[in-house]
């Protein structure tokens, strides 16, 4: 962290400052106290002789929003937490964090800035010290609250979430100083070189990530910390990654060795960076190693535990399923009519396109949703659960890639939803790691789990495929793909890339959003990624670029 200097506690006050509607609350103090700056809180809504007043609704008036944000923001800097949480909608929760933010978290000296108000938010800056036996750090950072309207009474109070309190906390999330449940540890990239969030921005919750799971056997010693301790996950889920917040004394870190490569996460990085809310993953078919992970926004790794669904991308697991049974063939007469009915719902192709006379790989290449909505009729409802399953290594929740990760749902369905799932809707939900697995699957003919440490360093074991694909299959899936990078929705991405390749792009539709996801997968050599831009479009346009830029990066 470096030296820094400390911030001196001034136990003295000042009232809060309204500046052109601007809340400006400037009170230093330290330990939490006992009085209450607003008695029945800022929503308290009696009259004199204790009548109930009218109810109010409608919007919030701007007075509304001031006087809301104020007594909770006072409150808080003044040290009662009693008086905080009864201008919030929910005090017993507010109650628990707010006690928790002194008593374990050890923070004094809180100084809040309130910000411009936009609508009902209130922004705010939090300047503070963590004190922790004879040592100290100043902790400085943003966050905002929400004025709302209760409904049982009409008063207008903060709507609580942790979140408020600070940015990182999230629902039985806590914060805490003291000795780091887990040493820290240096991670290095294949090279020897070290992995920091400087050089990859990214790389956060996979630092944190590797922190968890290895710091206690890598021979690191733990510091003292301020940390947010996530909340104990539901049995089965894999737990989130604690986060580091201050370091008030430096532990001694362990080494953990990671297989990703240093001039493909520098590009992967790169190109993540230039969209607004992308995410993509790179690995090596024949091993399963991953060489690079990113993502536009850095609070969470969709790349490994996103959970969307991949659109058209899910067409290269149900056409394995449709060879496997004989209902296609790659250069055999298919259907791809305008539109098809099943289950009740009729489901079309992009603008209503129809291919006369084509064959499935023509079908393939163009994404045509009917050529796959019309086999639905001859399939059982878990056949492509047990392709995923079976083949593709997926929707077994049994990953170890040494960080965490979801590992895809392919969930059995009936009806419609199991017609939609054949063309990646439905309740198919993956991220960039589980489509890169499935392009690296069809490039090696064997499903090889992703990792990003090896199985050797805990002796952890990886999961397994139960069979593969049959010669017959696995070589028309790979004609397929290779024709769509050649000819078909991802050639212009993949230009250049070829012969020894293959893809397949997607767009998912989501409710409330005006474009669809963007998703693209792909193999090259031995090579293999996949990425989604979120509300990016047409994937082939969005996210083929960034996979494909890799591709060529790692030749």
């Amino acid at each position: 962290m470096g030296k820094r200097r400390r911030v001196a506690e001034r136990p003295r006050t000042r009232q809060p400052a309204v500046i052109g509607g601007v809340i400006a609350v400037v009170v230093a103090g330290g330990a939490f106290g006992a009085y209450s700056l607003y008695g029945g809180g800022a929503g308290d809504d009696t009259s004199a002789g204790g009548a109930h007043t009218t109810v109010k609704t409608g919007p919030l008036s701007a007075t509304e929003i001031h006087t809301a944000s104020t007594a909770f923001l006072t409150a808080w800097q003044k040290g009662d937490v009693a008086g905080a949480a009864a201008a919030t909608d929910d005090s017993a929760s507010a109650t628990t964090v707010l006690t928790g933010y002194g008593k374990d978290a050890h923070i004094t000296g809180v100084t809040l800035t309130g910000g411009k108000p936009s609508g009902t938010d209130v922004p705010f800056t939090v300047k503070a010290t963590v004190r922790y036996k004879g040592t100290s750090k100043p902790l400085t950072y943003s966050s905002k609250l929400t004025v709302v309207r209760r409904a049982k009474d009409g008063a207008a109070l903060v709507g609580w979430k942790p979140s408020v309190v600070h940015p990182d906390l999230q629902d039985g999330d806590r914060l805490v100083t003291g000795a780091s449940g887990t040493p820290p540890v240096t991670a290095l990239d294949r090279d020897g070189g070290e992995l920091t969030t400087a050089k990859y921005p990214s790389l956060g919750t996979v630092l944190d990530g590797l922190r968890e799971k290895f710091g206690k056997t890598a021979g690191g010693k733990a510091g003292i910390e301020l940390r947010v301790v996530r909340k104990a996950p539901k049995k089965g889920a894999q737990k989130t990654p604690d986060k580091t917040l201050v370091t008030l004394s430096e532990g001694t870190p362990g080494k953990v060795t990671t297989t990703l490569d240093p001039a493909l996460q520098a590009e992967a990085e790169r190109r993540v960076a230039a969209k607004e809310k992308a995410s993509v993953v790179l690995l090596r078919p024949s091993t399963g190693e991953i060489l690079a992970v990113a993502n536009t926004s850095h609070g969470f790794n969709t790349a490994f535990q996103g959970s969307l669904a991949p659109g058209s991308t899910m067409k290269v697991i149900t056409a394995s399923l449709l060879f496997d049974k004989g209902l296609a063939s790659a250069d055999k007469p298919h259907p791809c009519p305008k539109t098809a009915t099943y289950g009740g719902w009729k489901f079309h192709n992009d603008d209503d396109f129809e291919i006369k006379d084509g064959t499935f790989k023509a079908s393939f290449a163009r994404s045509c949703n009917t050529a796959f909505i019309t086999q639905a009729k001859k399939l059982e409802n878990d056949d492509l659960t047990k392709q995923a399953q079976q083949v593709f290594g997926l929707s077994m929740n049994n990953w170890a890639v040494g960080v965490p990760s979801f590992d895809g749902s392919v969930p059995v369905q009936s009806a419609a939803q199991m017609a939609a799932s054949l063309m990646g809707q439905g309740g198919v939900r993956m991220n960039p790691l589980n489509m890169a697995s499935i392009s690296a699957t069809v490039k090696s003919g064997t499903f090889h789990q992703p990792y990003l440490v090896s199985p050797d360093v805990d002796h952890r074991t990886l999961a397994k495929a139960s069979r593969t694909l049959s010669a017959s299959t696995l070589s028309q899936l790979r004609e397929v793909m290779q024709y769509t990078a050649a000819a078909g929705t991802a050639a212009e991405a993949m230009s250049g890339l070829g012969p020894d390749y293959g893809a397949k792009t997607g767009s998912a539709e989501v409710d409330n959003q005006k474009q669809p996801n963007g998703w693209f997968t792909a193999w090259k050599g031995d090579l293999a990624g996949a990425g989604v831009v979120q509300q990016g479009g047409h994937g082939g346009d969005t996210a083929g670029p960034i996979v494909a830029a890799l591709l060529k990066a790692g030749r």
